[in-house]
Formats: C-alpha cells, structure tokens, sequence
C-alpha cells in the first residue's frame, strides 16, 4: 500500500475516532442532562453530530443548556473532520503543484 492510501486511512481512522468520542459525550450528556432514555439519547446525539437536527422534546433547563451547547460544538466537529479527511489529498495537490515552499 503507498504511502498516500497510509494516510488517507490513517485521517479517516482519526476522523472516526473524532466521532465516536462526540457521539459518546453527547449520548452521555442528554442521559445524564436530559434524563432521555439512552436509545433516544444515542438517536438524538446522532442526529444533532451529522446536522439533522433534534428529535426529543427537552424538558429540563439542563438538558436545554446541554443542546445548545452540543449543537454548536457538532457543528464545530463536523467542519473539523471534513479537514481531517482532506487534509491528505491537498498536501497531495500542494505537492503536485509545488505549493510546499
């Protein structure tokens, strides 16, 4: 395998781990704040992570503090992982363009 598909591998495995780690604190975070049950907890921090939006009412004033908080940090997240995932093919085109310098 080159050294290229190393790397493409390598970010996304990253990017996956980056998920997994706000798809657990959000699970957590509407359990624990929310008082959801943690079926709707993981559908609800799914939702909100991949920007679709909430599908739980919130009733407590922790647990709405808690969404906006997550909501802004997904949103965070998520551009953050499209720049992980790219991050090999433009050091690529930076290379093939002799942009490094």
């Amino acid at each position: 395998m080159s050294t290229f598909y190393q790397r493409v591998l390598k970010h996304i495995i990253i990017a996956f781990a980056i998920l997994g780690f706000c798809l657990l604190f959000g699970i957590l975070g509407y359990h624990v704040t929310a008082e959801a049950n943690w079926l709707d907890s993981l559908h609800n921090a799914s939702m909100i992570l991949s920007g679709m939006g909430p599908v739980i009412e919130i009733h407590t004033v922790q647990g709405k503090v808690f969404s906006s908080f997550y909501a802004l940090f997904s949103g965070v997240v998520f551009i953050t992982n499209i720049g992980v995932i790219l991050a090999p093919a433009l050091h690529r085109i930076y290379h093939r363009l002799h942009l490094e310098a």
